[in-house]
């Protein structure tokens, strides 16, 4: 299918990522002006991952960034739904998993970080997701998110949505292998929560301690928060 409709089929999700896959990576860095590498980079500062750790890099897609986050030493497995993303990153040289972020085929208290790169808001339960990644979180364990949001400040704002987001997307659809993909992630960017509302969620889904950082004015957001040590 060429492109996803808002109500996130997991199906339908997984071959427009499957059909995008081939140019992806190419096609992230040139939507966003090379903004990207910027991002994950920050990304990797708060996830911290050390020696020793074990974290899930959750729609991993081509395992970019789960390449980057496994050199400080921590054993980082790439999980993603696509076939076409994982076989994109099979060069990558880290364990690799297909999975469905609402069962993950992982033990409860497997990992000690969860983190997701831009693809929260195409999973078809945000709020069933999250309570799905803290079960295989140990407690004290953390999750990072990182993803779009809102600018904050009402000028860029404005900008942001009437104009650059559609020239991302026009550039993304010129370089991309399924430029029909497009369209439905432009959607999605559009619809996803801000900040603030995306931290409630994560809160509501049993994590503490939530707390975001703005990047390039709030187009982007990190999300960080952490398991209780108890249920107490």
């Amino acid at each position: 299918m060429a492109r996803a409709s808002l109500d996130k089929d997991p199906a339908d999700v997984a071959a427009m990522f499957d059909g995008v896959a081939r140019r992806y990576d190419r096609a992230n860095s040139v939507m966003t002006f090379g903004f990207d590498r910027r991002w994950r980079v920050l990304t990797g500062r708060v996830l911290d991952a050390r020696p020793g750790e074990r974290v899930l890099d959750l729609a991993a897609g081509t395992a970019v960034s789960t390449e980057e986050y496994a050199r400080g030493g921590a054993w980082c497995v790439a999980a993603d739904f696509s076939f076409g993303m994982l076989h994109g990153g099979r060069h990558r040289g880290v364990p690799m998993v297909a999975a469905d972020a609402l069962r993950l085929p992982f033990a409860d208290d497997s990992f000690d970080a969860v983190t997701i790169s831009f693809g929260l808001r195409n999973f078809v339960d945000t709020k069933a997701a999250l309570a799905e990644i803290f079960r295989v979180v140990k407690p004290g364990g953390r999750l990072v998110v990182c993803e779009v949001s809102t600018p904050t400040f009402a000028p860029i704002r404005f900008v942001y949505r009437r104009f650059v987001l559609r020239l991302m997307t026009w550039f993304g659809r010129k370089v991309s292998s399924n430029p029909d993909a497009y369209s439905y992630l432009f959607e999605s960017m559009l619809t996803w929560p801000d900040q603030r509302r995306l931290a409630e969620i994560i809160a509501d889904s049993g994590w503490r301690s939530v707390e975001w950082m703005n990047l390039t004015f709030g187009v982007v957001a990190i999300h960080r928060a952490r398991k209780p040590k108890s249920d107490s």
